[in-house]
C-alpha cells in the first residue's frame, strides 16, 4: 500500500483538523478512496480519526452522487449583452 511522506502526513492532519465534523469525515474518506486496500487503517491512524467515521464519510461521498436535480432543465438565462 501506498503511504505518504511525514510532511504530507502532517499537513493532512493540519487541514483536517481545520475542517467541520462533517467535512473530516469526507476528507477522510476520500483519502482511503485514493490508497485501496489497508487504507483506512493508514488514514485512520494519520488523521486520528475512527475507521467508523471513516464509512460515514464514505456514506456521504456516496450521497452527494446523487443528483437531486437529475432530469430538471434549466431555462436558459439572458446575457448581459441582452
Amino acid at each position: 500500500m501506498l503511504t505518504y511522506a511525514p510532511e504530507v502526513e502532517a499537513r493532512m492532519k493540519a487541514f483536517f483538523d481545520s475542517l467541520s465534523e462533517k467535512d473530516r469525515r469526507r476528507y477522510a474518506a476520500v483519502e482511503v478512496a485514493k490508497l485501496g486496500h489497508g487504507g483506512v487503517d493508514y488514514v485512520s491512524r494519520v488523521l486520528g480519526c475512527h475507521p467508523q467515521t471513516i464509512g460515514r464519510g464514505s456514506e456521504d461521498v456516496d450521497a452527494l452522487s446523487e443528483d437531486e436535480a437529475e432530469g430538471r432543465i434549466r431555462k436558459k438565462g439572458r446575457s448581459k449583452e441582452s
